[in-house]
């Protein structure tokens, strides 16, 4: 592991140059994942305690040099694109969905809503989620079922799927293994839904 936990503190280590940082253990419930204590102190890689990650130094390494570039790496969130396919629009997300970012994912979400129909929500290339872009999901879900259609995640990381489960949120969206699963889903009208009057809180 590249992050010790010790009571309250945790130890980061960094994978490249060994440097070390110790940090409270302010994260999520969840002890695997160590992305806000990550993030806070400005170092890069998996959100995950088994790393690999890196201090700032070694981030701005190219990785012939042991800066270890890889799919690991983070970037701003945007949308890769939005299609609209027999009833159903599919926004493809990608990058890190966070205070930064937020606002991309909210104005996509305010454009399906406006086209109508159901929603497939593609993260396969999105690697972290913060409270900002799960309370946005959380809120389209419920316009979505007010509207009487589904919203739906699609392929999301290991990390997220740990996030919404983390929060109790993974109940509270069907969820695919991939787009395909879910556009073939939605067309033949099984994806599940909340049962009515089923209250999801909206992580602040």
């Amino acid at each position: 592991m590249t992050v010790v936990p010790d009571e309250h503190l945790m130890t980061l280590i960094c994978d490249t140059c060994g440097e070390t940082i110790r940090g409270t253990a302010c994260v999520l419930p969840d002890a695997e994942v160590v992305w806000t204590l990550v993030a806070e102190h400005g170092w890069s890689g998996s959100p995950f305690a088994t790393g690999p990650h890196r201090c700032p130094h070694c981030s701005l390494l190219p990785a012939s040099t042991g800066g270890h570039a890889s799919c690991d790496d983070h970037g701003p969130g945007g949308i890769l694109g939005i299609d609209h396919l027999d009833g159903t629009t599919v926004i493809a997300a990608t990058g890190d969905i966070d205070l930064d970012t937020g606002d991309n994912l909210r104005t996509a979400l305010r454009h399906v809503a406006e086209v109508g129909g159901h929603v497939v929500v593609d993260l396969s290339r999105v690697h972290i989620i913060d409270s900002t872009g799960l309370g946005l999901l959380v809120r389209a879900h419920r316009e979505a079922r007010e509207r009487g259609v589904t919203l739906c995640l699609a392929a999301p990381s290991r990390f997220i799927r740990t996030v919404l489960h983390t929060m109790r949120l993974d109940g509270a969206f069907p969820i695919f293994d991939s787009r395909d699963d879910a556009l073939a889903q939605l067309s033949d009208g099984g994806a599940r839904t909340l049962p009515e009057g089923h209250a999801v809180a909206v992580p602040r």
